[in-house]
């Protein structure tokens, strides 16, 4: 017989169908009762699918982790395409008031006015005929406490203002 069941020569016949509904026949339904070698008599445990309900928790949760793994890598890569993206575009709002910056100034120094300003102050250049003066202010002395203070002999100052040069 299994040969054949195996061979699909055997014919299934329909299981004759209750009068109540899908529903309330799964819920009044007793266990099947089978014969086991060493104790007898015993109620089945197995349901949907012929799988104990333990089988069926681990089969459940083995999908729901299977779910979950193939929902986790494309939502971890959609979060840090945002973060990147959310990097670039800050960089490229930074880069164009660079733009901008560069670009008044661009503007400012194409005046021959402003040139003319830059290198008189920065260059210390002169137009012809002028006579340029630079003013250096005197350097306030170091007051003779400091080194009474340190108790270093006098010796040592001199040669730390020796070795230092002159100002």
């Amino acid at each position: 017989m299994a040969e054949e069941r195996a061979k699909g020569r055997v014919r299934r016949t329909p299981r004759p169908r209750g009068t109540g509904t899908g529903a309330s026949r799964r819920r009044g339904r007793e266990p099947k009762l089978t014969r086991s070698r060493p104790r007898g008599v015993v109620a089945a445990t197995t349901g949907l699918l012929g799988l104990s309900s333990t089988r069926r928790a681990a089969v459940l949760a083995l999908v729901v982790c299977a779910l979950a793994l193939t929902v986790v890598v494309p939502l971890r890569n959609y979060v840090a395409q945002r973060q990147e993206l959310a990097a670039v575009s800050q960089q490229q709002q930074n880069l164009a008031a660079q733009v901008d910056a560069l670009t008044q100034e661009k503007v400012r120094l194409s005046d021959p006015a402003e040139i003319e300003a830059q290198a008189r102050s920065r260059l210390g250049y002169a137009m012809p005929g002028e006579v340029p003066y630079v003013v250096q202010f005197p350097q306030a002395p170091a007051a003779p406490e400091e080194n009474a203070a340190s108790g270093a002999p006098w010796y040592r100052a001199l040669w730390r203002e020796v070795s230092a040069g002159s100002p």
